[in-house]
């Protein structure tokens, strides 16, 4: 469910890309307009990048195998940095050609061509968003939040794009479009910073944010034959979630006993956590690993009465 519904979002991604560079090539051609080349290319960078991300989000869906037991979510992470590296390329030859034109006499010409194709382009990023944010929120895929980072920038080049073109034309202000160049560069590095934290994130196998591991704690305490846990990790790999943790239970319980009150605290997880990956270890009320990482918050549990 989830690898479809990245497909079709790294499929649009990639139609609104193409569809945008066709029309910022006429107007950055029409016009010379250095905000205007700078949305351009940042616009053929995002068909690169949406490319990849579609591959990437397709490679990442395929199910776990024998050489990749954990699945092949980390592709999508993988690709994330590569669109970084693209939107920092970007940025650096946009600021080099605003910098160029701040010590030149070039001026923008046919202006109204660089706004009426940065209005639509506004219009159709606003849709692409919209429908972004939806997929990000249902997947949690972080190359589609990649690609979402650089239509944001889209939007707001798109905008800076019609307020330097402008300035320049019909106030007069010399410079003003080269300007927004540089300030569009400075916000793609910004975004690439942004991008390359949440694909560290993954391929460090960053813990989950505090708030939702303690969600996870709660809900599993919630089984009345839970006497603790501890040595929790957790990790996310493309769209899929990771826990590991182990539990406190009576240490004269059989294994059988025990066997059924893992199935039933997976069960209690799944319905709160779908998608989550869980393993349970069971250990006898008491008894800590010595070996290994031990995590700071060593025992997290709720008080019970041992009836």
């Amino acid at each position: 469910m989830h690898g479809s519904l990245t497909t079709r979002a790294a499929i649009a991604s990639v139609s609104m890309a193409l569809f945008l560079l066709a029309l910022k090539l006429f107007a950055a051609a029409e016009t010379g307009s250095v905000a205007l080349l700078g949305s351009l290319a940042d616009t053929g960078f995002d068909v690169l990048a949406s490319l990849l991300t579609l591959f990437s989000v397709r490679y990442a869906a395929r199910p776990a195998d024998d050489n990749h037991r954990f699945g092949h979510g980390k592709a999508e992470a993988l690709s994330a940095l590569i669109q970084v590296v693209l939107v920092i390329v970007s940025a650096i030859l946009i600021g080099w050609r605003a910098v160029e034109r701040l010590g030149s006499n070039e001026s923008t010409a046919h202006p109204e061509y660089g706004i009426g194709v940065s209005v639509i382009a506004i219009f159709a990023t606003l849709a692409l968003l919209a429908y972004q944010r939806q997929i990000v929120r249902k997947t949690g895929s972080v190359a589609i939040h990649a690609d979402h980072v650089h239509y944001q920038s889209d939007l707001l080049l798109n905008i800076a794009v019609i307020i330097g073109i402008a300035l320049e034309s019909f106030l007069h202000l010399r410079g003003a479009d080269p300007l927004f160049g540089l300030v569009i560069a400075l916000w793609l590095l910004w975004g690439a910073f942004r991008a390359a934290q949440m694909a560290l994130d993954q391929l460090l196998d960053r813990e989950w944010p505090e708030a939702r591991r303690n969600q996870f704690i709660e809900v599993a305490m919630r089984h009345p034959q839970l006497r603790g846990i501890h040595d929790m990790r957790t990790r996310s790999s493309g769209v899929h979630d990771f826990c590991q943790f182990h539990v406190w239970v009576d240490p004269d319980m059989t294994i059988l006993q025990a066997h059924r009150i893992m199935d039933e605290v997976e069960e209690a997880l799944m319905q709160e956590f779908p998608g989550v990956e869980v393993l349970i270890h069971p250990d006898p009320e008491g008894h800590k690993d010595e070996l290994g990482y031990i995590p700071s918050e060593t025992i997290e549990h709720q008080d019970h009465d041992h009836d």
